[in-house]
């Protein structure tokens, strides 16, 4: 097991947003957690990776990553644990970089926290990646007002595996993104999940994308968790009406056919 997460509360400015939320992750699996906006489903992966900022506070529970309780482990430890274990892909992940410097640079800066890398040795290292994610090395450097939506969010998943974490935090990575783009982003995570045995837990409101996705699914609302079980038992068999009303407001599910391999 990658990642367990017990009886989980998260409260910002003394008002309880995420309640005693379980859930557990196993290697190379994905989790979606998915509910609507406002139920606390990207709080859970900020507390996590430790992004609650000075407002947000863990009020109870344990985060235990590879058997280690990271809870509410000291800033230097977090800071060598984020990047290089746990890595995460933000919801506009364009918007999450510097205008004026280029990507390459950038990335490469955040780079050198961790390892002792040459930039030659870096650029060998971001072409293995974004050939996979199809992504042009020349992205390198370009400017990020210069990417489209779906460049945008390549570069953040280059950046978020440049270090080969064990673990990716996705916090809606295709909610801005149009149908096609969202298809193609969602194809290379699964791509990068096969290749470096990687486990994913995503945010999402769209259900079509946890059912393309996930190996679990954790549903949300309004801090509480609703749901928790394998793909097929929420979708097949969900207990509870609110996972069912949102099964059914995805038209067909606008499921992704797999093909077989």
């Amino acid at each position: 097991m990658i990642l367990s997460v017990r009886n989980l509360s998260v409260n910002y400015n003394e008002k309880t947003v995420v309640h005693n939320v379980n859930f557990e992750l196993n290697r190379g699996e994905i989790l979606a957690i998915a509910g609507e906006s406002g139920s606390g489903k990207s709080t859970i992966l900020k507390a996590v990776n430790g992004l609650l900022g000075s407002a947000g506070k863990i009020s109870n529970g344990q985060i235990i990553f590879n058997g280690r309780e990271i809870t509410n482990i000291v800033k230097e430890e977090r800071r060598k644990l984020s990047g290089e274990t746990i890595a995460m892909i933000f919801q506009n992940s364009g918007a999450s970089f510097c205008p004026i410097r280029t990507i390459g640079e950038q990335i490469y800066e955040s780079v050198q926290s961790h390892k002792n890398w040459n930039y030659s040795e870096f650029v060998e290292r971001a072409a293995n990646i974004m050939q996979n994610i199809n992504l042009d090395e020349s992205v390198l450097n370009e400017y990020p007002f210069r990417l489209s939506g779906g460049m945008g969010q390549r570069v953040g998943i280059l950046a978020a595996m440049i270090l080969e974490p064990h673990l990716l935090l996705a916090d809606e990575p295709t909610s801005a993104l149009d149908t096609v783009t969202q298809v193609n982003v969602v194809k290379e995570l699964l791509k990068l999940r096969q290749q470096k045995k990687l486990s994913i837990v995503i945010v999402t409101h769209h259900m079509g994308v946890a059912y393309y996705m996930a190996d679990k699914i954790l549903i949300m609302r309004q801090g509480q968790a609703v749901e928790f079980g394998v793909k097929q038992q929420i979708f097949e068999s969900p207990k509870e009406k609110y996972t069912q009303e949102l099964i059914k407001a995805v038209p067909k599910f606008e499921y992704i056919e797999r093909k077989s391999s």
